[in-house]
C-alpha cells in the first residue's frame, strides 16, 4: 500500500468559507422547471404546483443560493412574460434550446420556491437582446419597496414586500458565439459597466457578477477577462467562470467505451489551472487600476457533462419541457465532481460563489420521473457531504502524495484532499479522494495545533463498478457507507486508509464539546 502525508497548521488559513460556494443553478431548460421542480398534477405537488419530494431533496443539500433563470435562456428572455396572472402569460419560442416556454413559472414563483428550499436567488439579467432598461426595471420590480411603477406592479401581482435579491449576473456567457446577442469583449465590457451603474442607482446594496470566459478552451481566454475587467473593475464584485469537465474536445474521454479513468479523474487539474489564470488576470487589472478593491470569482457553472450529447440530438424541437441535457451519472462522474469540489474549496480565498450546474434533471444531482419518484444521482452525495460538513476555515495543506502519469496528464497526485476547521463547533472535516483505481492509500494527517479531537465517523463513497449509477428502478444502487476502524487519531496524528477509487469524509470533534 502506498503512503501519503498531509500537514496542516491551525493558524495557517486559506480563508473562511463563504457558504455561497455551495450554490446551484436552475435554468428554463429541458425539464429543470417543468416536471422538475414544478409539476401541478404530481401527487406530491403543493398548493403552488411545486413538487414536495424535490423540495425535500434540495433542502438536504443545503444550497444557500440558486442562479436563475439562465444560462443561455436568459439572453432571449423577457422577464415581464413570467409575471402577473398565469392565464395572461404568453407561450414563446425559446430559441436557445429550441423549446416552447409556457411562462407558468417566473420571477415571483421562483422566489417563493427558493424560500421553500431555504435558499436565495442569484438573478441573471438579459444582456443579449436587451440592456439598461430591462436591468433597471427588473431591479426596481424585485427590490424597491413601493410607490413606483414597477414596484407597484409587483405589489399588484401579490408581493407586497420586495424580494431583496442580493446577487445579480450581468448576462450569461457573452463570449460565446452560441449566445443570443454575443458580443466582443470591449462591447460587452462597455455595456456591462453602464448596466451596473444604473442597477446600483436603483439599489446600491446589490452585488454584481460580470461575465468571464465560458471555459479555458475559449479562443478569447484570458484576454476576455482582461478587457472586460478594465471596463468594469470598479463597478462589479465578481467575475464568473464556467467549466464542464469532459465536454467534446481534445481531452474528451468517452466512458465507459474508452475507460481511461486515470485521465478522467484528473480533469479537475484543468479547472485548477483555469482558476489560477483568472486570479492572475484579476490581479493584473487591479495593479493597472492602482486600486485596493478586490474582485472575487463566482464559479457559477461547473459540473461533469458528456453523457447526453447523443440523446439530445434525437429530441424533437419546439416542445414544452423536452428531455434535454439529462445526464445519467455514474460513480466515476461522482468522484470527479468530488475532486472539483475540493478544488473550489482550496481556492476559497478567491472563490466566494459557485453553482453546481444544474440542480434538477438538467446536468443534475436530482432526477425526477414525471408523475413518479425523485431520486439522487451519484453526484448528489459528495456535494451534500461538502455542503453539510464543509463550514468554517479552509486550512493550508502541505501534501506529499505518490503521483502517476496518464495518457493525458503527468504528475497526477493519487491524493486530492482539503481540511476544514469549524471553529464555532470545534469540528474538523477532512475531504479526501483516492485516485488509485486499483489500491487503497494510507494517509497520515499531521493536524498541528489540534489536540483532544476524536473520530466521529468516516464516510466512504465507492463502487466496485465505476460505471454504475442510480436509476428509477434502483435509486439506491450506489450510495455512501460508514467505514469502521479505518480512521484513528492519536494526539494530533490522524491515520486513515482510503479505499481504492473513493471519496472520503473523516469527521473529527473536540472531546468534551457537545
Amino acid at each position: 500500500m502506498q503512503k501519503a502525508k498531509v500537514k496542516v497548521e491551525k493558524d495557517f488559513i486559506i480563508s473562511r468559507i463563504d457558504r455561497r460556494i455551495y450554490g446551484s443553478f436552475i435554468e428554463h431548460l429541458g425539464r429543470a422547471i417543468y416536471t422538475g421542480i414544478y409539476e401541478p398534477a404530481h401527487p406530491e405537488a403543493d398548493e403552488q404546483g411545486f413538487r414536495k419530494d424535490v423540495i425535500r431533496l434540495v433542502r438536504d443539500l443545503k444550497v444557500p443560493i440558486i442562479r436563475y433563470p439562465g444560462g443561455n435562456f436568459v439572453s432571449g428572455y423577457n422577464w415581464e412574460d413570467g409575471v402577473g396572472p398565469k392565464e395572461l402569460r404568453p407561450k414563446k419560442l425559446e430559441l436557445a434550446w429550441r423549446s416552447i416556454e409556457p411562462n407558468e413559472v417566473g420571477v415571483n414563483e421562483f422566489v417563493d420556491w427558493t424560500k421553500k428550499v431555504n435558499s436565495e436567488v442569484m438573478m441573471a439579467i438579459n444582456l443579449g437582446t436587451r440592456g439598461i432598461d430591462e436591468a433597471r426595471n427588473l431591479v426596481e420590480y424585485c427590490n424597491f419597496p413601493g410607490g413606483t411603477y414597477y414596484s407597484d406592479l409587483r405589489r399588484k401581482h401579490g408581493y407586497e414586500k420586495p424580494h431583496k435579491i442580493k446577487v445579480w449576473n450581468l448576462g450569461n456567457e457573452m463570449d460565446g458565439e452560441w449566445q443570443i446577442g454575443h458580443k466582443l469583449p470591449h462591447e460587452y465590457g462597455r455595456l456591462a459597466r453602464e448596466v451596473a451603474k444604473v442597477m446600483r442607482m436603483v439599489d446600491p446594496d446589490i452585488e454584481l457578477v460580470v461575465c468571464g470566459s465560458s471555459g479555458p478552451g475559449m479562443p478569447t481566454f484570458p484576454e476576455w477577462e482582461r478587457i472586460v475587467l478594465e471596463h468594469t473593475y470598479d463597478v462589479v464584485d465578481y467575475i464568473s467562470l464556467h467549466y464542464y469537465a469532459n465536454m467534446p474536445g481534445p481531452d474528451h474521454i468517452d466512458l465507459p467505451d474508452n475507460p481511461d479513468l486515470k485521465s478522467f479523474i484528473a480533469k479537475n487539474l484543468v479547472m485548477e489551472d483555469f482558476i489560477k489564470a483568472v486570479v492572475s488576470t484579476i490581479d493584473y487589472v487591479k495593479a493597472v487600476k492602482r486600486t485596493k478593491k478586490d474582485v472575487y470569482i463566482s464559479f457559477d457553472e461547473w459540473n461533469v457533462w458528456y453523457h447526453s450529447f447523443k440523446k439530445d440530438k434525437n429530441v424533437e424541437p419546439w416542445q414544452i419541457a423536452p428531455p434535454l441535457l439529462e445526464e445519467d451519472y455514474n460513480f466515476a462522474d461522482a468522484l470527479l465532481v468530488s475532486n472539483m469540489m475540493i478544488t473550489l474549496l482550496k481556492h476559497a480565498d478567491r472563490i466566494k460563489i459557485a453553482c453546481l450546474a444544474q440542480l434538477v434533471n438538467v446536468l443534475a444531482p436530482i432526477t425526477t420521473v414525471k408523475g413518479g419518484i425523485a431520486y439522487r444521482q451519484t453526484i448528489y452525495y459528495p456535494f451534500m457531504h461538502a455542503s453539510n460538513y464543509g463550514d468554517g476555515l479552509v486550512l493550508l495543506p502541505k501534501v506529499e502524495s505518490p503521483k502517476y502519469d496518464s495518457k493525458l496528464y503527468t504528475d497526477v497526485p493519487l491524493l486530492e484532499t482539503v481540511v476544514i476547521y469549524n471553529d464555532e463547533k470545534e469540528e474538523i472535516s477532512v475531504f479526501a479522494v483516492n485516485r488509485d483505481v486499483e489500491n487503497s492509500l494510507y494517509v497520515e494527517y499531521d493536524l498541528h495545533g489540534f489536540n483532544g479531537f476524536k473520530v466521529e465517523e468516516h464516510i466512504v463513497y465507492d463502487s466496485e463498478d465505476p460505471f454504475a449509477g442510480n436509476t428509477p428502478e434502483n435509486p439506491d444502487r450506489v450510495v455512501p457507507r460508514k467505514e469502521r476502524n479505518s480512521a484513528k487519531i492519536d494526539g494530533n496524528k490522524l491515520e486513515v486508509v482510503l479505499p481504492k477509487f473513493s471519496w472520503n469524509v473523516i469527521r473529527l470533534k473536540k472531546q468534551g464539546v457537545n
